[in-house]
């Protein structure tokens, strides 16, 4: 029987293991160099080369492109980076900013200065060029008072504007300049297909022409919202305003300037914002297409083409007390709703048509009138020349009259 000695054995098997193993590594690392010097090219053409994490960027430009060092060439190694910034909402933006103007009110505050201060400003919405001119509409609370008006352009520049016309029922203002000054018009959308939830962009110039032509992105909030607006101040609503409502930021100084739609149409004029320490985010914008027969008046005329009764004073008689409804008025105990007439002017359809002091309206075209807003939002809904049925008490008895309404102005 041989034998063998296992010592022996074991120190020729590593001996091999470690020959294997080297001979392997050779091979692979002679594979590897083979690879790189074929890839090198390919590598080099799409900017893959390895460059230092800190290198600072040479250069960046619209692309984004960044330049930097490969750290054992030394070379520069281009890194190319397209970052798209066009969207729906920069294309809207880029149809009407340039329309949408600053206004500023100059005011004579002071009998001996020698010229007009700005008391304050707001934005504007160019829409119309024709004859030379071009026309701006703004908010009746932004040109208020002004004795001169001035009107900021997109570069900064400032041409001297005149107002055609105001109206502060519907808070609207009319405002014409040299065209020669403007280039791009805005174009008015359809307020009346807007739905709930549709995104909407504010364009103006909040807390004054520092920061103007200021781009806000919301959504449409609310429709058909009625705001009770007191215009003498005497702390009575005289008027409801019609409005939209938007989360799009609307400060102090974006009174007048557009709401916009993804399509980049003016669908509102913003006028108001809910400023209240609990509140956020609730602004106010007058629908475009009730604007539409107002600007147009206000542009042809200088004022709205609105009917007119003919009567003077009006008091709901929500606001008057059950003794003078009984004693002064006489109205029966059950009629505690509608509007009491104070003054009738003289040779107007309401003198005409037989109305007197103290006669209380009920009913317009045999709608219950409750309040005086209501009766102006149903006369304001018909037009000059059109006959109206009026429906009053006088002394206790309900009676029935027929006006034939005028022009305002007449």
């Amino acid at each position: 029987m041989g034998y063998y000695d296992q010592d022996y054995v074991n120190q020729r098997s590593k001996r091999r293991g470690r020959g294997g193993w080297f001979f392997s590594a050779l091979i692979g690392a002679i594979i590897g160099a083979l690879l790189v010097i074929v890839l090198l090219p390919t590598l080099s053409k799409y900017h893959l080369l390895p460059y230092e994490e800190n290198a600072a960027p040479e250069e960046v430009n619209g692309l984004d492109d960044v330049e930097k060092k490969a750290p054992a060439t030394g070379e520069s190694v281009q890194q190319t980076i397209n970052v798209s910034v066009t969207s729906e909402i920069t294309n809207a933006v880029n149809k009407v900013n340039e329309a949408v103007v600053g206004i500023v009110n100059l005011q004579q505050t002071n009998f001996w200065a020698e010229e007009a201060t700005a008391a304050g400003t707001g934005s504007g919405v160019v829409y119309k060029k024709g004859n030379g001119k071009a026309f701006i509409v703004t908010n009746h609370h932004v040109i208020e008072g002004a004795s001169d008006i001035e009107v900021s352009l997109s570069d900064g520049s400032r041409v001297k504007g005149r107002l055609l016309g105001s109206d502060i029922w519907t808070d609207l203002a009319v405002i014409e300049i040299d065209a020669s000054h403007v280039e791009k018009v805005a174009q008015f959308g359809n307020s009346d297909t807007i739905n709930l939830g549709e995104p909407v962009i504010a364009i103006g110039n909040p807390l004054g022409l520092e920061f103007s032509g200021s781009v806000t992105q919301g959504i449409i909030s609310g429709l058909n919202r009625t705001i009770p607006v007191d215009i003498n101040q005497d702390g009575v609503p005289d008027w409801n305003a019609d409005v939209m409502q938007t989360d799009a930021a609307i400060n102090p100084g974006n009174s007048g300037g557009a709401l916009v739609n993804i399509k980049g149409e003016v669908i509102g004029i913003n006028s108001m914002k809910i400023a209240q320490e609990a509140v956020e985010g609730i602004g106010l914008s007058i629908p475009i297409t009730s604007a539409k027969p107002i600007i147009e008046d206000l542009e042809l005329y200088g004022e709205v083409k609105r009917p007119f009764m003919g009567v003077g004073q009006l008091r709901s008689l929500s606001e008057i007390s059950s003794y003078h409804r009984a004693q002064t008025l006489h109205l029966p105990n059950d009629v505690t709703e509608g509007v009491a007439v104070l003054e009738v002017l003289r040779n107007t359809p309401a003198s005409q048509a037989g109305l007197r002091e103290l006669d209380v309206i009920v009913e317009l075209d045999g709608e219950k009138i409750i309040s005086v807003v209501e009766l102006r939002k149903h006369l304001y809904k018909r037009s000059v020349g059109d006959k109206m049925e009026v429906t009053f008490y006088r002394a206790g008895e309900k009676q029935k009259a027929t006006i034939q309404l005028a022009r305002e102005s007449m």
